[in-house]
């Protein structure tokens, strides 16, 4: 038991204790605090029982939910209170009338805020807890009636804490009308909860960190999403923390043209952005890099925001790549997302634990028009995109995004630029020669070294993607109609051309 003493208590919530650095402090008080809704309850079982698989006895006293209303909220996430976690409980005084009621009933309304205290204290005396929950502090400030007495009584419940060996959570849901932050000088940390209603899609839950008292933790909001099994945190991902080494190999794309317009292909550990109107084949191009990566052995994940994921599945397979067998066999990690349902956080880990557990070499999200659909604003879009990006490129892992423009030829614009977070950039467009809608695609950024300065003309058919020769006798073809200034007619035959919906 001293060695359990010795240690930051874990909270037994996903992610949350990387979030606090470890856990929270031992025999030190701290306030969880949020609207009704946002999971604190939850949390508070999830810290108890955490205790109780360590051998650890735990209390929670509660002012404003029973022992069954408890006990059922633990069982709709599979969890279940055992023996070493007693629920001291102010009930109604209906309850009394229940024989078979194992806990101490007391009526809240009913007593003066030093009768409750003193009970509090009692309870804790006779089971002499090293995890303790009190809920709710909006009970006691009710009874309090005043700031200074409110105060007062929480100074004295932290003193009567401290002395004791028992880590301490004090909840609070922020509705008395006259709340205030005098609990946030006393206790050792605080950690916020907040829900947030968008105008479109489910609810989305953050939390944050405002204090800790002689403890770094990771700062700013954090996804956290309550499903069954309990809450489960993302924090905040920085890229910097991780860092792996790799060698900075040149990868083929398994296409020789592609290859050479790309200056030889790409290097590992980078970044590509797939730009183009809606049609061009950017999730083809994409798809490209992941097969070539499956031929060396190597396994790849792709995210896809837009596209239903049977029809991809159908129209890649007449195009020479089967994704669906790909992934039956364990190559491809394949998954179709909901922006309206998916917060950011949400995603950034799950694309981290495709990297991490499943050791996908190649990401390939499609696209940012859909990630962005998940986002609060363009700046945010911006911030995670740079910290995955970085994150990826650090884990040796190759990235293509794809992004539709607005338009079809002419003057194209991209819904957000994020041009210049990607190492490399490949341009694709629609261009209109002898009577017909083709496709051209040149690259336009390339860090890592030099590439071609050409345009090249590509189709796609059943066999899959095509590239032709330098278009070097045209000219305004990223216009999207042409002049012809050679002599020989340089474009691909159309015979047998098929069609893309990328």
């Amino acid at each position: 038991m001293d060695e359990i003493l010795s240690q930051s208590a874990r909270t037994g919530v996903q992610g949350l204790d990387d979030v606090l650095s470890g856990g929270l402090t031992r025999r030190h008080v701290f306030l969880l605090e949020g609207s009704p809704g946002t999971g604190k309850t939850t949390i508070a079982l999830q810290f108890l029982i955490e205790g109780a698989k360590l051998g650890e006895r735990c209390l929670y006293i509660s002012l404003s939910e029973t022992n069954e209303e408890l006990r059922d909220c633990a069982k709709s996430h599979g969890m279940e209170i055992g023996s070493e976690i007693e629920i001291f409980e102010l009930v109604p005084p209906e309850s009394l009338l229940d024989a078979d009621q194992q806990q101490s009933l007391l009526y809240s309304s009913d007593l003066e805020l030093g009768e409750t205290t003193r009970m509090i204290f009692e309870a804790f005396d006779r089971i002499k807890p090293q995890r303790v929950v009190i809920d709710s502090l909006s009970e006691i400030r009710l009874l309090a009636q005043s700031s200074l007495r409110y105060r007062r009584q929480i100074l004295a419940l932290k003193h009567f804490f401290s002395r004791s060996d028992a880590t301490v959570l004090l909840l609070d849901d922020m509705t008395s009308e006259n709340f205030d932050k005098t609990v946030h000088s006393v206790v050792h940390g605080v950690i916020y909860l907040e829900q947030l209603a968008p105008d479109y899609g489910s609810e989305r839950r953050r939390l944050r960190v405002i204090k800790y008292r002689g403890q770094s933790f990771r700062g700013g909001y954090h996804d956290f999403v309550i499903k069954t099994g309990g809450v489960s945190v993302f924090p905040r991902l920085r890229a910097i923390e991780h860092k792996t080494g790799f060698e900075r190999t040149t990868l083929s794309s398994g296409l020789p043209e592609f290859d050479d317009l790309l200056g030889g292909g790409i290097e590992r550990g980078s970044s590509t952005l797939l730009i183009g109107p809606a049609g061009t084949g950017k999730s083809l191009f994409a798809l490209q890099f992941v097969n070539a990566a499956i031929q060396r052995g190597e396994k790849a994940a792709i995210f896809i925001f837009d596209e239903e994921l049977g029809l991809l599945y159908a129209r890649t397979k007449t195009m020479g790549i089967d994704l669906e067998t790909l992934h039956a066999q364990g190559y491809i990690h394949i998954e179709q997302l909901d922006a309206a349902e998916l917060s950011p956080g949400e995603f950034a880990q799950r694309v981290r634990d495709r990297v991490s557990t499943y050791e996908a070499k190649t990401v390939v999200i499609d696209s940012i028009n859909g990630y962005q659909a998940a986002m609060p604003e363009e700046n945010a879009l911006i911030l995670h995109m740079h910290e995955l990006l970085q994150y990826l490129n650090r884990q040796g892992a190759n990235t293509f995004l794809t992004v539709a423009q607005h338009g079809l030829v002419g003057d194209m614009k991209s819904p957000v630029d994020v041009t210049y977070l990607a190492d490399s950039v490949i341009l694709l467009r629609y261009f209109e020669a002898l009577g017909k809608v083709r496709r051209a695609v040149s690259v336009i950024k390339k860090r890592t070294g030099p590439h071609e300065d050409t345009i090249r003309e590509f189709k796609i058919s059943g066999s899959g993607l095509t590239l032709g020769e330098p278009l070097s006798a045209f000219q305004g073809i990223l216009r999207g109609v042409p002049n012809f200034v050679g002599d020989q007619n340089p474009l691909l035959p159309m015979t047998g051309e098929g069609s893309d919906n990328s």
